[in-house]
């Protein structure tokens, strides 16, 4: 079946500050022929470690500018993909087509097409709903060998509560969504600029849809789509998982603060305290360069 999609004009990412990396694109994943997926690649292709980093709702690749040149500064490779409805990759017109399993699927064929191995994942918000379901995939499982997790959660079937339950109605709801004002709202030092890039990807409403789908996918019911993959990835971590992880929780984060970090930490096999930032917002890699060079001090010492 074809799937209608919007594709952002190039011209809507000219002045984008701070993100001067190659981007590469694919329209033929297995499954999504037709749809352009985009991501960034920079760093030796033969790197000992790939950070893989997945960003979330309603962010882009470009939320890990300011990690990107610590890890390159080690001599990884850093694969950052955007989302379908996000970013450069192309926007499935209909909310309909938005699901759990189309986004998933869709980053286990692109670790496949780049045959991406000693895998250091990078996750926060839907990064982390999706990320950390990889390793059930037992190909995927073989590829990882660390975890730098952040403001995240599994979706396991119960609601963060009442914070999200209001982000939810306000994205499917409220008649203006604008992107960067909303990870603005949280992040008071991003500049007129920043802002500006975090809204490059949506010319208009129509290219919305998987931003105001988003919340509404999160598995915070039994039945949903994702219940029963989490619950599959919850045991990983928690019984098979003997790699390093790192953990970055920002206390400001009104929904996926201490509380769930705390929880999603004592899920994780042998995952140490926490770095906390205490002025930390949920988009918590607009304080990036500490963590990740926090991050990287932790995996040498492990």
């Amino acid at each position: 079946m074809t799937i209608k999609a919007l594709r952002t004009p190039e011209e809507r990412f000219a002045d984008i500050p701070d993100f001067d990396y190659p981007v590469h694109y694919a329209d033929d994943l297995p499954g999504y022929e037709g749809l352009r997926a985009a991501w960034v690649d920079a760093g030796p292709a033969d790197a000992a470690q790939v950070f893989l980093c997945l960003h979330g709702e309603p962010s882009w690749s470009f939320l890990y500018r300011r990690m990107l040149p610590v890890f390159l500064a080690s001599g990884a490779r850093v694969v950052a993909p955007d989302l379908f409805g996000f970013g450069r990759s192309d926007k499935p017109a209909s909310p309909d087509d938005y699901t759990f399993d189309f986004h998933r699927d869709h980053l286990l064929a692109l670790v496949e097409r780049l045959d991406l191995r000693n895998i250091t994942l990078v996750v926060q918000d839907w990064g982390g709903l999706l990320g950390l379901t990889l390793p059930v995939d037992e190909d995927f499982r073989g590829r990882l060998s660390r975890l730098l997790v952040m403001n995240t959660a599994l979706g396991l079937g119960l609601s963060p509560g009442k914070g999200f339950e209001a982000w939810k109605n306000f994205a499917a709801n409220t008649p203006e969504f604008r992107a960067g004002k909303i990870i603005a709202s949280g992040t008071p030092h991003l500049t007129d600029q920043e802002i500006a890039a975090y809204d490059a990807p949506f010319p208009d409403a129509s290219y919305q849809a998987g931003a105001r789908k988003f919340p509404a996918l999160v598995p915070v019911s039994p039945e949903m789509d994702g219940v029963a993959l989490s619950r599959q990835a919850a045991q990983f971590w928690s019984e098979h998982w003997n790699g390093p992880s790192f953990m970055a929780s920002g206390a400001a984060d009104p929904v996926l603060g201490p509380p769930v970090m705390e929880a999603l930490r004592k899920l994780i096999r042998n995952c140490p305290e926490p770095m906390v930032i205490t002025d930390g917002g949920h988009f918590i890699q607009e304080w990036g360069e500490p963590i990740a060079r926090a991050a990287l001090a932790a995996f040498d010492n492990s």
